[in-house]
């Protein structure tokens, strides 16, 4: 649930932490960690100020690049091929959401490919890399970095370098490399493969375990975000920094995630991967809808072009042609239906309102409904086509059987005036 200015809710959002005050507030406790944070955000001297800066000793960053590669993917087919190589591979669940709370609606298959050697500013540094296959036709690539032992500002530094290095796996080929070795591996559940130019990447910091204990408004206390959400060196105005921290949430005191439009940070010290989970499932379906726009984009100057060059025709085939590209829309527009209406189910939400929150958040802040506002336009505008097209053929052939008929009733009269 939204907490607002590292504020945390209850999921039945009965339940607010109290506004923080100043030491020496009356009915205000400090820990001693807290006090360090508190001293370090507001300038307080300290000669423990060089120990205030927390140390991760347990965490991860997490690139991911998603591919579109076929029209869909038959899961059992691809469990069954990872099987006979030997690969372990399993369905992919919600670690800590019960199914009846929150659930995949078709499970994705994950796999791990092995250890990727990366370089992270002059570092050699090994990432372990896993894929995810969605049945819609999506397949996701993610290299997990570790964390150990690191203090924010290296952290921060480690997620900046991972970020670049994802833009260096790209251009050298790592990616598609990593592509080619799943492909290898479930060929034959791929349904009409095909790699579309249309990609998607995202990336988060993970932070499972500190060097102390601190809460989620305590961290916010401790360390600056924004330098982590935003990549950038330079100091941001404040409306800036407003904008990229408005989206957080905290369920628990120590839980803390925050969402941008291209990174996440996620402070999880019992190790739950859902909201990780999630976030890569609302990337999934922003791909896919992204592909589809893009699809009936380059669809609908054909079909005018189409519709334009069947009205030239001779006029006994018009008939034919029309009922010809009006199959073709209506086996388009059933197709762009059914895939549509399996990402938009890729997660089902029922009871579980803080993690639908962050779900609806992410689809807000990815534009998923914009994008598939614009796809259901251009459903809209082949469907309206392709019921002109269908009555323009009914008319045809009604005009066709019309003639014909005159026809034979001029070739009775003829042949009755000619008989002797």
């Amino acid at each position: 649930m939204l907490a607002d200015m590292g504020v945390a809710v209850g999921r039945n959002g009965a339940t607010r932490r109290p506004e923080r005050q100043p030491p020496g507030t009356t009915g205000y406790h400090h820990s001693q960690p807290d006090m360090l944070c508190y001293r370090r955000r507001h300038g307080l001297r300290s000669q423990t100020m060089s120990q205030s800066e927390p140390l991760i000793t347990a965490g991860a960053i997490v690139a991911l690049r998603l591919f579109d590669v076929a029209y869909a993917i038959d899961l059992a087919r691809a469990e069954t091929l990872l099987a006979e190589q030997a690969r372990m591979a399993r369905r992919s669940r919600l670690s800590a959401t019960p199914p009846k709370a929150m659930a995949f609606g078709v499970a994705p298959v994950a796999v791990g490919l092995g250890p990727v050697v990366v370089e992270l500013d002059g570092v050699t540094t090994e990432a372990a890399a896993t894929a995810r296959l969605y049945d819609f036709g999506a397949m996701t690539l993610a290299l997990h970095v570790p964390v150990m032992g690191m203090p924010w500002a290296g952290f921060v530094h480690r997620v900046n370098a991972v970020d670049r290095c994802t833009e260096d796996l790209l251009a050298d080929g790592t990616w598609e490399r990593l592509l080619e070795q799943v492909r290898a591996l479930v060929g034959p559940a791929l349904i009409r493969p095909e790699m579309s130019g249309v990609q998607e990447d995202y990336l988060i910091g993970v932070v499972h375990a500190f060097d102390r204990t601190l809460t989620a408004a305590a961290l916010q206390d401790c360390v600056d975000l924004v330098p982590l959400l935003s990549g950038e060196q330079r100091p941001l105005s404040d409306s800036a920094r407003q904008d990229l921290l408005r989206q957080r949430f905290s369920y628990y005191t120590d839980d803390l995630v925050v969402l941008t439009w291209d990174r996440a940070f996620i402070y999880e010290p019992r190790g739950d991967s859902d909201v990780m989970d999630i976030l890569e499932v609302a990337n999934a379906q922003l791909l896919e809808m992204r592909y589809y726009d893009e699809l009936l984009d380059d669809e609908l100057p054909r079909m005018y072009d189409l519709v334009a060059k069947a009205r030239r025709a001779r006029p006994l085939l018009t008939s034919r042609r029309f009922a010809h590209l009006a199959r073709r829309l209506h086996t388009l527009v059933a197709e762009v239906t059914e895939l549509t209406e399996r990402v938009d189910n890729a997660l089902q939400v029922t009871e579980d309102v803080y993690l639908a929150r962050i779900y609806a958040t992410a689809l807000e802040l990815f534009r998923v409904p914009t994008v598939n506002a614009a796809v259901d336009r251009k459903l809209a505008i082949i469907r309206d086509t392709y019921s002109a097209l269908y009555d323009e053929s009914s008319a045809s052939r009604t005009e066709l059987m019309e003639f014909l008929i005159l026809i034979l009733i001029m070739a009775e009269i003829v042949i009755a005036l000619v008989r002797p």
